[in-house]
């Protein structure tokens, strides 16, 4: 009997920069193929490229079939690739397109089946017949914040083309988890319906949703690790494993979208037998990364603490890396995402080869060259698997995984608080948590966070990290206040703890919003304004986003007290980002060394001069005038002028907003010689721990 052909599924996520790897599509990954009758691809980047890699595949399999030689088609895969992506016909001359000639007398000529073949694939693509011939029986789409809602729409519109049936596309994860109906509304899919895997999908999947009667509780389902080495793009948070041990949370904050997500709290989820079944299948992960919204409200915290010691991430622990090209050329062997292992293993050989030197580097090319694995582009799953006999050697003796690492434990989502007892810190301090990640969003919650705080360090946790949000219904002054709450901690009881400031944006449109901000990141707070939001992302652009033990540090960032961080955040946007150049145009040593350069002070350009017209102005203009001035400010848009203001005072102080952003990047211009000759010789530079250099 002959075998069923498969089936296929594509698995897309839109190309963002994001830290995280699409944990709902490694689940889905893993639930088709436990199915056994599909193939399962996974990709993230240029649309467009992958079809044209699908398309030259194709061409592949049937120049193979057309040729009556003994060419590999594969082994020109590179060409072909560019030939239908560029339509070049320059390179048609480095492809063996020719049929020898019977005698010398006469010349080779063209093979017309392969010429043909040829452009019949350069022209499916240029001329879009690939749109009228999907090839994927069912395409999955994850969607993650909503300020992405433009790149998320473009590619939903692409994945359209993909599919076969158009109701078998499938959209999930969290934007169409918020906002179904809008998503619904630009393009034309429906909500999803039990049983049927098409349309958009609300919240986590459950079994049967997908495949009606099917029993896989796909939420529970294992991760399928193997997806991610089928693309270029490297999540930043690798080498670990993504878990929950609980879904939702007993909180329903105003801000947040887990109560649209995972609206019911499961407060236990088994770790271990998930672990076990990723470490024969993937190999073992060093770190343990979990995505609970608030474990700490499990009546089941204790096993789920105890489970994670079973699982080797108890205090202390270490990790060892295992050998991963012996276990991508294994998987190769099982048939286990071909795709996947067969780029995994070319990326490892080549990493061993850009370390070798000499002799072994020579040896190693020479076995790639032998199997034609130099390129990705020509290698074969059969070849790695030939050349691996003869590469294992080499790979080996410089596969050294030394004495371990130590393994981390993280509870990325962060931790409540207002939950933390004396025991559930103890408890938590017998696991390999680095950084204890505890919220902080309030400055009213100021007294729970800093006796949770206090409660871990007695059970022996020293390194902490949480977000502090900003642009909700806080203060501007209120941020300051969080971050100079942990730099005392820090001081006071001699530990680190790493503050995130981060930006409010709405999770979906409400009836006081003048537009949808919730598909930008331009919405601004009741207390806020662009201006102040904009002051904080320069001192953030200093500080690389992130706030760390050290009170000079913190200080020299964001100012001594509130009136300085005040006038911080009201200060031209320039001044900010490069505030030590414009403090030092205004002191004896910048002063001097203008004159002996331009041959005059560049004192007026000065923070310095900034200031004292900043005050003057203040001081001086009538309440209604100061305050248009102001309100102009906060807007932050420097090139809308307004003839309103005609006082010289008011004009030399809005000069300082508009005219030094472009001076300081012209090269031609004075600010710039100057910023070159400060750069030489800076008098003070941000560092983590308060020291300066001067």
């Amino acid at each position: 009997m002959a075998r069923s052909k498969k089936k296929k599924v594509l698995l897309i996520e839109p190309n963002y920069s994001n830290k995280f790897p699409p944990v709902g599509l490694m689940k889905i990954a893993t639930y088709y193929r436990n199915l056994g009758n599909w193939e399962v691809v996974f990709y993230k980047g240029d649309l467009k490229k992958f079809v044209i890699e699908r398309i030259t595949d194709n061409l592949i399999e049937k120049l193979n079939d057309a040729d009556g030689t003994n060419h590999n088609w594969h082994f020109y895969k590179d060409i072909l690739f560019e030939y239908v992506r560029t339509r070049r016909t320059k390179l048609l001359d480095s492809l063996p397109l020719m049929i020898s000639a019977a005698s010398d007398d006469e010349k080779p000529v063209k093979n017309i089946v392969l010429f043909d073949l040829v452009n019949e694939a350069k022209d499916k693509y240029w001329k879009k017949t690939w749109e009228q011939e999907p090839e994927w029986d069912r395409v999955g789409v994850t969607t993650l914040f909503t300020f992405y809602w433009d790149i998320t729409i473009e590619t939903i519109e692409f994945a359209k083309k993909l599919v076969k049936d158009p109701k078998n596309l499938m959209v999930g994860g969290v934007l169409a988890s918020i906002q179904p109906k809008e998503l619904a509304e630009a393009t034309g899919l429906h909500i999803h319906k039990h049983g049927q895997a098409g349309g958009i999908h609300i919240g986590i999947l459950r079994a049967g949703d997908l495949d009606k009667g099917d029993t896989q509780k796909i939420d529970e389902l294992e991760l399928d690790y193997s997806i991610l080495d089928e693309i270029e793009y490297q999540y930043p948070m690798s080498n670990a494993y993504y878990c929950y041990t609980t879904r939702g949370c007993v909180n329903k904050c105003a801000f947040c979208a887990v109560p649209t997500l995972e609206p019911d709290y499961m407060p236990y989820i088994p770790l271990k037998e998930r672990i076990e079944r990723i470490n024969d299948l993937y190999g073992e992960q060093k770190d343990l990364l979990f995505m609970d919204n608030n474990v700490l409200a499990s009546k089941d915290y204790p096993k789920i603490i105890q489970e994670i010691i079973d699982c080797g991430f108890q205090k202390g622990a270490k990790f060892v890396q295992p050998n991963l090209l012996e276990i991508a050329i294994r998987n190769l062997k099982n048939n286990i995402n071909d795709r996947a292992y067969t780029i995994k293993a070319w990326r490892l050989i080549n990493e061993l080869y850009n370390l070798l030197k000499g002799e072994e580097s020579y040896t190693l090319y020479k076995i790639c060259e032998k199997y034609h694995i130099t390129k990705y582009l020509t290698t074969t799953k059969e070849n790695l698997i030939a050349a691996y006999e003869e590469i294992k050697p080499i790979y080996e003796k410089h596969h050294k995984p030394g004495l371990g690492k130590l393994r981390i434990v993280d509870f990325n989502q962060g931790l409540d608080a207002r939950l933390f007892t004396p025991e559930k810190a103890r408890l938590m301090g017998q696991i390999a948590i680095r950084p204890v990640r505890i919220a902080f969003d309030d400055i009213r919650t100021e007294k729970k966070y800093c006796a949770a705080i206090r409660m871990c360090v007695e059970s022996g946790m020293r390194d902490f990290s949480n977000y502090l949000l900003y642009n909700f219904k806080d203060y501007p002054d209120d941020l300051y206040k969080r971050l100079q709450i942990n730099v005392d901690l820090c001081e006071e009881l001699n530990v680190s703890i790493y503050s995130f400031p981060m930006k409010f944006h709405p999770i979906r449109k409400t009836n006081d919003m003048d537009e949808d901000y919730s598909h930008n990141r331009d919405f601004i707070g009741v207390h806020w304004n662009r201006k102040y939001i904009r002051a904080i992302q320069a001192i953030l652009n200093s500080t690389k986003g992130k706030i760390g033990r050290g009170a000079d540090f913190f200080y020299k960032s964001f100012g001594n007290n509130i009136d300085e961080y005040n006038m911080l955040l009201e200060m031209p946007e320039t001044m900010v980002i490069y505030r030590f150049f414009f403090e030092w145009l205004g002191d004896e040593k910048g002063i001097t060394k203008a004159k002996e350069i331009l041959g005059h002070s560049m004192e007026h350009f000065s923070t310095q001069a900034w200031r004292k017209c900043f005050n003057e102005c203040k001081r001086t203009l009538p309440n209604e005038d100061w305050n248009d001035v102001l309100m102009f400010i906060h807007k932050n848009e420097f090139d809308k002028w307004s003839n309103k203001f005609n006082g010289s005072l008011i004009k030399k102080l809005l000069s300082f907003y508009k005219n030094n952003r472009k001076s300081i990047i012209e090269k031609d211009s004075e600010l710039y010689k100057m910023k070159q000759e400060y750069d030489k010789n800076p008098t003070m530079q941000l560092t983590r721990h308060g020291k300066k250099n001067s």
